[in-house]
């Protein structure tokens, strides 16, 4: 990578130099795996797919979600692969049958909240695996797929993932008691004061603003990264130390 060694003091570009990133600044390579289930947005059991050396080690391996793709773990897993699959159909019958139990699950989870019926906290991953659980539905907190916790009363979909191929979507029904909860089911909607509806209302018109200037913002880094913006040429260096000093 060229950059220009320019003057502190007049700010002109004296000369330029290549720089070398270093390993640090390299980019690792992919590393190559074989898939021991199917993983959303990558592939099915078998397999051969490519991945970020840090998805590798740090979730697909010691997790058992995948194994190094050499060639004595392709040929072991050839060998393997009827049980295997074997296996993976029993598992998936049964997620399948739980899944069918739990269609229509709702699960009330009280929460104090302020104005707008913003949470004093949030409800997260493991609330509501616990919540489940306590209803007689063994759920682990790592099964349920939540982007970002839940930070207001009303009802909230989850979605479930009880086997790499079996989803279902509960409904968490977040309220400050048992009662405004029920309302909550029966209306559909969270149960807020005419204040507190304007209040949300005013709150989620900000967020989408600042939203919408984060983008605008992203947007804007994104041409202007390192290595996107354009270098000067050592022509035009060459012009801006020729100009005579004001």
């Amino acid at each position: 990578m060229r950059t220009c060694v320019r003057d502190l003091t007049t700010g002109m570009c004296l000369k330029f130099v290549t720089l070398d990133p270093g390993p640090a600044g390299r980019q690792e390579r992919n590393m190559e795996v074989i898939l021991m289930e199917r993983i959303e947005k990558l592939g099915q059991m078998g397999d051969v797919v490519n991945v970020k050396p840090g998805f590798a080690r740090n979730y697909l391996l010691p997790q058992g979600k995948a194994m190094r793709a050499t060639d004595a773990n392709k040929a072991q897993f050839e060998v393997q692969r009827a049980q295997l699959e074997a296996v993976n159909l029993e598992k998936r019958s049964e997620a399948e049958a739980v899944a069918g139990k739990m269609a229509d699950v709702s699960v009330i989870l009280v929460r104090q909240a302020g104005d707008a019926g913003q949470l004093y906290g949030s409800v997260n991953a493991r609330d509501i695996s616990d919540a489940l659980t306590a209803n007689g539905y063994t759920v682990d907190r790592n099964q349920v797929r939540q982007d970002v916790p839940i930070k207001t009363l009303g009802l909230h979909d989850v979605l479930i993932s009880l086997h790499p191929e079996v989803s279902v979507t509960v409904s968490a029904n977040v309220a400050r008691s048992v009662d405004e909860a029920k309302i909550q089911a029966e209306t559909g909607k969270a149960l807020l004061s005419q204040a507190e509806e304007e209040a949300r209302a005013d709150a989620e018109a900000r967020e989408a603003e600042a939203n919408a200037d984060e983008a605008v913002i992203a947007q804007a880094e994104a041409v202007f990264d390192e290595g996107a913006a354009p270098e000067v040429s050592e022509e035009e260096a060459t012009a801006e130390a020729e100009k005579p000093e004001a």
